[in-house]
C-alpha cells in the first residue's frame, strides 16, 4: 500500500522523465530493458497520470476518435452504453473483444473495459488483449453479488465503484488501484454521485478528526464496525483522503455536473451516456474536459456551458421513478 498520496504523485512525475529518457536512448540506437509491469507502484503511478481528467464511456471507434479530440485521459469501451443497458435489459456482459482491440488500434490514450462484478474469466481476457484499465463494473450484470474479483492476482489495474467509505476501502484491500462513486448509472441524474461523494468526505473527515486528536480507538472501532482493516483505515486517516485516486461518475451530462464533482474532491470524472446519448457530442465532450480541468475558474466553466444546450442534453431519467430491482449502485456491495 502506498504510504501517502503526494508520493503517487512524485511517481507520476518521475515516470514521465523515465519514459522521455527511453524516448532519447531508444532515438540514439541504445538497447532500451523493457519496463517491470504489474507491480503495485507502477499500478497506483499509472492511475495518477488520470487525475485531473475526464474518461468517456465509447462503443465504437468513431466515439473514441470523438473523445481523444475532446481531451479525455481515456476511453471505457462497453457493447452498450449505460443507458441502453437499462433500456434493453436482460443480461449486459464485457463488449465484444474485437471492438476493444479496434478502439486500441484506432487511438493513443488509454482504453479500459468494463468485466462483470466476480467475473474473473472476463477479466483475465480484457488483460490479455492489453487494455490499460478494468472496471469491475455494476453496470453489467453480476455474477456475484457478494464477492468480488481478488484484483491483486491481475497485472492490470482496476477500478471500483462505491458508495461510501466503507465500500471503497474494501475494494481498496481487494487490489483496486482507483475509485469511483457509483451514482446512478445511465440516468443523466448527478444526485446519487453527489450523495456518494459526500458520504465519503463526511466519514474520511469524521477519521482525520480522530487522528488528529490521538484518538486511535475510535478509528479501530470504526474499522471494525464497517469490517474494513484496521491498518487501512488508520492510513485514509493520517492522509485525509482515500489512498488511491477518487473519479466521480454516475450521471454526469453537463459541464457543470463534471465542475461540481470537481468541487466536492472527485480527482476526475467518468462519463457514460452523457456524452454519446446527447444531440451534440462533439461540443459536449470538449465542454465538460474544460469544464473538468478548469473547475475552480468561473469564466472557464460559464464558457463551457455556453458551448452546449440543455435542449440537446441526454433525457434523464427520474431516479425516484425506478424501482428497487432496477436500481445499478445497490449491486455488489
Amino acid at each position: 500500500m502506498v504510504d501517502a498520496y503526494i508520493f503517487l504523485e512524485r511517481l507520476r512525475d518521475l515516470l514521465y522523465s523515465l519514459l522521455e529518457q527511453r524516448d532519447r536512448a531508444r532515438e540514439s540506437g541504445l538497447e532500451v530493458i523493457p519496463l517491470r509491469e504489474a507491480v503495485p507502484l507502477v499500478k497506483y503511478g499509472f492511475i495518477s497520470m488520470f487525475k485531473g481528467g475526464v474518461i468517456m464511456d465509447v462503443t465504437s471507434d468513431k466515439q473514441a476518435e470523438i473523445a481523444e479530440d475532446a481531451g479525455a485521459v481515456g476511453v471505457m469501451v462497453l457493447d452498450k452504453l449505460p443507458y441502453d443497458v437499462r433500456m434493453a435489459g436482460g443480461v449486459a456482459r464485457t463488449a465484444d473483444l474485437r471492438v476493444i482491440e479496434s478502439v486500441m488500434n484506432t487511438i493513443t490514450i488509454p482504453v479500459s473495459a468494463k468485466c462483470r462484478i466476480g467475473h474473473s474469466e472476463e477479466a483475465r481476457l480484457l488483460e490479455e488483449i492489453g487494455v490499460d484499465l478494468i472496471d469491475e463494473s455494476e453496470v453489467l450484470t453480476p455474477v456475484d453479488e457478494k464477492a468480488h474479483i481478488d484484483k491483486w492476482a491481475f497485472k492490470t489495474p482496476f477500478v471500483n465503484g462505491a458508495r461510501n467509505l466503507p465500500e471503497a476501502l474494501r475494494r481498496i484491500y481487494e487490489g483496486a488501484s482507483m475509485i469511483r462513486t457509483k451514482g446512478e448509472p445511465g440516468t443523466g441524474n448527478v444526485a446519487e454521485a453527489v450523495k456518494h461523494m459526500k458520504l465519503v468526505n463526511r466519514d474520511i473527515a469524521m477519521l482525520r478528526g480522530h487522528y488528529l486528536r490521538g484518538d486511535y480507538e475510535a478509528i479501530w472501532v470504526y474499522s471494525k464496525e464497517n469490517s474494513v482493516p484496521y491498518e487501512l483505515t488508520l492510513l485514509t486517516a493520517r492522509l485525509g483522503r482515500l489512498p488511491v485516486v477518487n473519479f466521480a461518475a454516475g450521471g454526469i451530462a453537463t459541464p457543470a455536473d463534471a465542475a461540481l464533482m470537481m468541487w466536492l474532491g472527485a480527482d476526475g470524472v467518468f462519463v457514460g451516456s452523457g456524452i454519446f446519448k446527447s444531440s451534440d457530442p462533439e461540443a459536449r465532450a470538449r465542454a465538460i474536459v474544460l469544464a473538468t480541468s478548469f473547475y475552480d475558474d468561473p469564466e472557464a466553466v460559464v464558457e463551457a456551458q455556453k458551448m452546449v444546450s440543455e435542449k440537446q442534453a441526454m433525457m434523464g431519467i427520474d431516479i425516484r421513478s425506478l424501482k428497487p430491482e432496477q436500481l445499478m449502485q445497490v449491486r455488489g456491495v
